[in-house]
């Protein structure tokens, strides 16, 4: 049995295929501006019985690949992650635009979810904002924070108001490296306390292609005072998910 995943996110698109319950292939690709052609390159060519699809642009792709089956990206992370990291009991996830906390039971299941889908605060997208402020491409600006001997912090987290705010220290001599750090304790911070809002309990698992930032692993860890595990290809985890998901339906 050949189960694909496919997870349509707003800054990438990734793909997984799953062959008689082995990981057989990932993929990932920018999104960018036209989606579909996008998932029809990244799907060409790949033999598979059942495809299911998450992420933004799920409903979407399902009016041009009508027999697939979508779910939602909380069940598809979810399940992703449980099946790398059995016994996963808090799930973060970092993507381009929103940020996820949620309460696994010992079964596997969601039991809570919070989200912060209103503002690109404490996301991918705002962290590259951020770089592109600094002048730095996105590996610089990890091991800028990461080289920093203290921080810089900023005193908002709008995405307009910190680029302002990065500008203005700029201008007045202040440290880049210590700006970086500032940006991802910032956002650490942010993901804590939207943690918070579900019952954290060990193990917790960072999953989203942020949780490739080995800089914001570290801080996040820090600021909820327990070790954070990340899964083998964070970024790929809902549409791992996915491929589970049909895999198990036709079980």
């Amino acid at each position: 049995m050949r189960s694909l995943g496919i997870d349509i996110g707003s800054r990438a698109i990734k793909v997984v295929l799953v062959v008689d319950g082995r990981i057989a292939m990932r993929a990932a690709s920018d999104t960018g501006s036209d989606p579909l052609a996008v998932c029809r390159r990244m799907l060409d060519g790949v033999a598979h019985d059942l495809l299911t699809a998450t992420g933004y642009g799920r409903h979407l792709f399902r009016e041009h690949w009508p027999r697939a089956q979508v779910i939602t990206e909380i069940k598809a992370v979810a399940l992703g992650a449980c099946h790398l990291l059995p016994g996963c009991r808090t799930l973060i996830d970092i993507g381009g635009q929103d940020t996820k906390a949620m309460s696994i039971d010992p079964a596997g299941k969601v039991q809570k979810f919070v989200m912060n889908d209103r503002c690109a605060a404490g996301t991918g997208q705002f962290l590259e904002m951020m770089a592109t402020a600094l002048a730095f491409t996105r590996d610089e600006f990890v091991a800028a924070a990461g080289r920093a001997p203290n921080a810089q912090r900023l005193s908002s987290m709008c995405s307009v108001f910190a680029q302002s705010e990065v500008v203005s220290l700029i201008s007045r001599g202040a440290c880049r490296d210590q700006m970086a750090l500032g940006v991802h304790q910032a956002v650490a911070a942010r993901t804590a306390a939207l943690a918070g809002g579900v019952p954290v309990a060990d193990p917790v698992v960072f999953t989203g292609g942020c949780a490739l930032n080995p800089c914001l692993t570290a801080l996040i860890s820090e600021a909820l005072k327990r070790n954070v595990q990340v899964p083998e290809s964070p970024q790929t985890v809902a549409a791992l998910g996915c491929a589970r998901y049909g895999a198990d339906q036709t079980r």
